[in-house]
C-alpha cells in the first residue's frame, strides 16, 4: 500500500510539474491556448495506436517505447493539459515485419476513430508506413526509425534525434584515448548503422586527424564475426568501432575478446537496454553515445527517471524517453489545435516545433525538418551496468 501510494504521489506531482512548464513553453508563442482555440471540439475520449514491434528482433526496443507511451498518457489524462478529454491508447504488434507495419498503418487511417499514432521503431517498418501516413494524412511521431525515409511530410515525426547527428561526441572520448587510428565493423542490418558505419564515422575520423585501417560491411545475416574481427585486427587499429544490432553486441564483444583484442570497442545505442549482461566481463569497455541516460542531470530528465521508476520499478531505457517525449509532443498539439481532427493536429504540430521544451531527453530541446534534436551522452559498460561519461552541449 505505501509503494501504491508513493508511485500515484509522483506520479501527481510530476504531471503537474510537466504539465506547467510544457504549457507554459506552448504559450510562449502566442494566446494562452496556443494558438490553437479552446479544448471544445475535443471529444471525450481521444485514440491513438501505437505501432510498434513487441516481438522478433527489435522488441526490446518496441517494448521500452510502449512503457514510456503509457506513463506518459497516464499523465496527461491526470493532467488539466486536455480539459477534460482522455487520450486512449492502442497497442499493435509489428513481429519486426513490414508488411505487417504497413498492413497495421492502413487499419489506422481507415479507422475514423484513430487521432494520431506512434509509430515504429524499425526503420525498415517506418519506411514502409510513412508514404502511406503522408498521403492519407494521419499524424505519426517515430522513435528509434533514423533513416532516410522516415520523415516524409508533416504529418511525419521523429521523437529521436539521428544517430549520425550525435555521434560525434565520441570524439572526445577518442581524443582523450590517443587513438591515432580505427578499425570499423559495421552491419547493413539497418540503414541507420550503415549511415554511420560508412559516413559518419570516417567523417570523425577525419575530422580528427586519425586513420580508418579497414572499414568492413557485415551482411545483415551474419552470426559469427570472427571472419571480418579477424581482418580489422590484422590491421593493427588502436580501437575498434563495431556498430551491431541488439542482441549480436553480445557476440562481436566476446568474438574480438576471443581473438585477444582488450581495448576499447566504440559501439551504438543498440549496446543499451541491458543488452550487454549476457557478455559479462568480455562487453566492458564498449563505449557509446546515445540520446539518453537515466543518469543524466536536467532536472526534466531526473523527473521523469523518479515517475518511471515508481510506476515499473526499473530505470527508464532512452526507447521509453523518446516515447515520453512524443506523447506529450503530441497531447500538446491536440491540445493547441482544440480538435482531435488529423490536419488540425498536423497543423498544430507545426506550429509546436516551433518552440524549444524541456522533457526526458533534456532541457531546450528543439525540432529541426521534423526529427528532435539533442545533444546526447556518452556512456560506458562497465560489465555490471552503465557508466555515464560526459553529457553533450549541444555545441557544433
Amino acid at each position: 500500500m505505501d509503494l501504491d501510494l508513493q508511485r500515484r504521489r509522483r506520479r501527481a506531482v510530476l504531471a503537474g510539474l510537466t504539465a506547467a512548464v510544457l504549457m507554459g513553453t506552448a504559450a510562449c508563442g502566442g494566446s494562452d491556448d496556443g494558438g490553437g482555440g479552446s479544448a471544445d471540439g475535443l471529444p471525450k475520449t481521444i485514440k491513438l495506436v501505437s505501432v510498434n514491434p513487441t516481438t522478433g528482433v527489435v522488441a526490446f526496443a518496441g517494448n521500452a517505447a510502449n512503457q514510456g507511451y503509457q506513463l506518459a498518457i497516464q499523465e496527461i489524462n491526470d493532467s488539466d493539459l486536455l480539459e477534460g478529454s482522455q487520450l486512449e491508447l492502442e497497442l499493435v504488434d509489428t513481429r519486426s515485419e513490414p508488411q505487417t507495419a504497413a498492413q497495421e498503418a492502413t487499419t489506422a487511417i481507415a479507422d475514423s476513430e484513430v487521432a494520431a499514432i506512434f509509430g515504429s521503431v524499425s526503420s525498415n517498418e517506418a519506411i514502409a508506413m510513412s508514404p502511406l501516413l503522408q498521403q492519407r494524412g494521419l499524424p505519426v511521431i517515430y522513435t528509434q526509425a533514423g533513416s532516410d525515409g522516415v520523415v516524409v511530410g508533416d504529418y511525419t515525426w521523429r521523437a529521436t534525434p539521428l544517430m549520425s547527428s550525435y555521434y560525434p561526441i565520441l570524439s572526445r572520448y577518442v581524443e582523450e584515448q590517443g587513438f591515432s587510428s580505427l578499425g570499423v565493423l559495421y552491419t547493413s542490418a539497418t540503414p541507420t548503422l550503415q549511415e554511420v558505419g560508412s559516413e559518419t564515422v570516417p567523417q570523425m575520423a577525419e575530422d580528427l586527424g586519425i586513420e580508418i585501417t579497414a572499414s568492413i560491411d557485415i551482411p545483415a545475416t551474419t552470426q559469427d564475426y570472427s571472419a571480418p574481427i579477424s581482418q580489422v585486427l590484422e590491421s593493427e587499429p588502436d580501437a575498434v568501432v563495431a556498430l551491431l544490432v541488439g542482441a549480436a553486441n553480445v557476440t562481436v564483444m566476446q568474438q574480438l575478446r576471443q581473438a585477444g583484442y582488450t581495448g576499447p570497442v566504440l559501439g551504438n545505442s543498440g549496446a543499451s537496454a541491458g543488452n550487454l549482461v549476457p557478455a559479462g566481463a568480455d562487453g566492458a569497455d564498449m563505449v557509446w553515445p546515445v540520446d539518453f541516460n537515466f543518469q543524466q542531470t536536467a532536472e526534466s530528465s531526473q523527473a521523469f527517471v523518479e515517475a518511471y521508476r515508481a510506476e515499473y520499478g526499473e530505470d527508464p531505457l532512452n526507447y521509453a524517453a523518446e516515447a515520453y517525449d512524443a506523447a506529450w509532443f503530441l497531447a500538446r498539439s491536440i491540445a493547441a489545435a482544440g480538435s482531435a481532427d488529423r490536419e488540425a493536429i498536423k497543423d498544430a504540430m507545426v506550429t509546436q516545433a516551433e518552440e524549444t521544451f524541456d522533457g526526458a531527453l533534456g532541457e531546450g530541446l528543439s525540432w529541426e525538418d521534423g526529427t528532435i534534436v539533442v545533444p546526447g551522452v556518452v556512456v560506458r559498460w562497465t560489465g555490471e551496468g552503465e557508466e555515464l561519461l560526459y553529457e553533450g552541449t549541444g555545441e557544433a
